[in-house]
């Protein structure tokens, strides 16, 4: 999200390439918007990539929920970007073209009357600037795709949540729901490129007087995990995977720092870090580019935990834009995923040794899970013979699970063992 790097530096810049790069990202998609300004930090991004040792590739996702695209002129601000960035060395190319990417835009016609129509001029524009691969993810029955000749594939944004879930989907349906709809673009899309995604987690709280968002996507039962292995399983129908996001804050979905400028989320993101996600990235991000897993055996013993800092049922009181919408779909539950190198035993506990539960593994990666308790936190230790070989108990000053919070907040607070 480029409109959350007000501030950044090209030092900046630097540092975010340099981390997503070391944990096996290959390029960060720009969501940019309308803002003048945006266009700067995005060269700031293409001239650090290109400072980088690291093969790190860029492209531009145009934001069509900010951009306007109402009149032929509109266009304009698409075509100019392409122009600044399409023949930089470090810009994505796909197929040989130049790999273009937007955020909704099936309501963008530019002018004309269909949205086939209005995006076969858009593609003529860019491609007087350079040949380019246009992936959208308009918003549209996939039925519609064999009409729409400038779409060269389709990014699936909604495809790592379940969103089809609703407070009266039966229980069967809500426990590791499934993630299924990309078979349904790949179906119509009829060979063209399938862009995947793949997201942690998702809560958004904005009131009425904001950007009127205030709901959940049931994120629980592992779903980074689950759906990192889904996608892994089935690498030979799927060209790009997309993780989202690097900084959305606001939709708290952030694998990178907490930096830049929050719009306005300081409430549910501030003293909630997600960077231990990205080690979970590093490792499934590796399997899909490789084919295959790598070995446990060449990680350590690792113990990650995340979880939300207070039960779903809890009242705020101090809180003016209320529940979430979803909220009821969730679990009082935190997640843990265990890396074991060698048989050893898992211990997690919320409060104390009186809700402690020991789980006997092997080596390999393990999916757990402890109910929350209030006034209790997250705690999780690989034990072998007897020996504590790795171990994440964040202390109650950075996480504890509130009995009546001020506010609600739905985020995931995520940690990970040293």
């Amino acid at each position: 999200m480029v409109g959350n790097t007000f501030p950044y530096t090209l030092e900046d810049w630097q540092h975010d390439i340099e981390l997503a790069s070391s944990h096996c990202i290959d390029g960060f998609a720009l969501n940019v918007g309308v803002e003048a300004w945006q266009k700067d930090s995005v060269s700031r991004c293409y001239e650090a990539a290109l400072r980088s040792q690291r093969p790190f590739e860029l492209f531009l996702s145009f934001d069509m929920s900010s951009i306007p695209g109402t009149t032929r002129e509109d266009v304009q601000l698409l075509r100019d970007y392409v122009a600044a960035f399409a023949h930089h060395p470090r810009q994505l190319r796909y197929h040989g073209k130049v790999l273009v990417s937007t955020f909704a835009g099936q309501d963008s016609l530019f002018g004309h009357e269909t949205l086939h129509e209005a995006w076969d001029f858009v593609k003529r524009e860019l491609e007087e600037v350079a040949p380019v691969h246009l992936i959208p993810s308009f918003f549209i029955d996939p039925r519609r795709y064999p009409t729409i000749s400038a779409m060269d594939g389709y990014f699936n944004w909604n495809g790592g949540w379940p969103i089809h879930l609703t407070a009266k989907s039966p229980r069967e349906e809500v426990v590791c729901a499934k993630l299924d709809t990309d078979r349904h673009h790949i179906h119509h899309l009829g060979g063209r490129t399938f862009m995947a995604a793949v997201s942690p987690w998702f809560f958004t709280h904005y009131g009425l007087d904001s950007w009127n968002k205030n709901w959940i996507y049931r994120s629980d039962d592992w779903l980074y995990v689950r759906r990192w292995e889904q996608l892994i399983a089935s690498r030979d129908q799927i060209d790009i995977v997309q993780i989202i996001s690097w900084n959305d804050f606001g939709e708290s979905h952030y694998i990178g720092p907490i930096a830049g400028a929050q719009p306005n989320s300081h409430a549910w993101v501030d003293g909630f870090p997600h960077t231990a996600w990205l080690g979970l990235t590093r490792y499934y991000a590796r399997a899909f580019r490789e084919g295959a897993y790598p070995p446990v055996e060449l990680e350590r013993d690792r113990v990650y935990l995340w979880g939300r800092p207070h039960l779903r049922d809890a009242e705020a009181e101090g809180d003016a834009v209320g529940r979430p919408q979803g909220w009821e779909l969730t679990d009082d539950t935190f997640w843990v995923v265990a890396f074991a190198t060698a048989p050893a035993e898992v211990r997690i506990w919320a409060k104390d040794e009186h809700d402690a539960r020991t789980y006997k593994v092997g080596p390999g990666v393990h999916k757990l899970s402890h109910p929350m308790l209030a006034g209790g936190g997250m705690n999780a230790q690989i034990i072998r013979a007897g020996e504590v070989f790795a171990e994440c108990t964040p202390g109650p000053e950075e996480f504890v699970v509130q009995e009546k919070p001020r506010t609600y907040n739905f985020n995931a607070f995520v940690a990970v063992s040293a």
